[in-house]
């Protein structure tokens, strides 16, 4: 598969849905942004579900920049799997890759990669401004299995 990693991964597979479609009948693109959020969920609720408490609480995961390049178009019924590893952390900040897997026509390849930064922050009342906080251990020790 073109450009593949060795590291293991967090994986997730969405359905492909017409409901995910434009007029045209390719994937809308701001769907690939969409199913990182919804990787990064599933991830937080099956590797540290802890954090989801902290969320509740005054934890707030803030996302800085997030990106997406396309190398395949997608289609409804398209057997995608997201691929989702850290590739960074500094100080109160994550980085995040995906990898939107594509199996077609017997061949595994490279449909996408996305990126996103994500802080950390402390809001220690409601309307407070964010402070960084440090990321979460339990969410750091869950990134350690997945490291790019």
């Amino acid at each position: 598969m073109q450009g593949s990693s060795e590291a293991p991964a967090f994986r997730w597979r969405p359905f492909v849905s017409f409901e995910d479609t434009n007029l045209v009948g390719n994937v809308y693109f701001a769907k690939y942004i969409s199913w990182q959020g919804r990787c990064r969920e599933a991830f937080l609720a099956e590797h540290a579900p802890d954090v989801l408490a902290l969320l509740a609480d005054t934890l707030r995961l803030v996302t800085i920049k997030v990106s997406c390049e396309y190398f395949e178009e997608l289609a409804a019924f398209d057997p995608l799997e997201i691929e989702m590893r850290l590739r960074a952390q500094r100080g109160n900040r994550i980085e995040l890759e995906f990898r939107y897997c594509l199996e077609r026509d017997g061949h595994r390849r490279l449909a996408a990669l996305g990126l996103q930064e994500i802080g950390c922050m402390d809001q220690p009342r409601p309307g407070a401004a964010l402070l960084p906080t440090e990321v979460p251990a339990s969410l750091q020790n869950a990134l350690r299995g997945f490291t790019v």
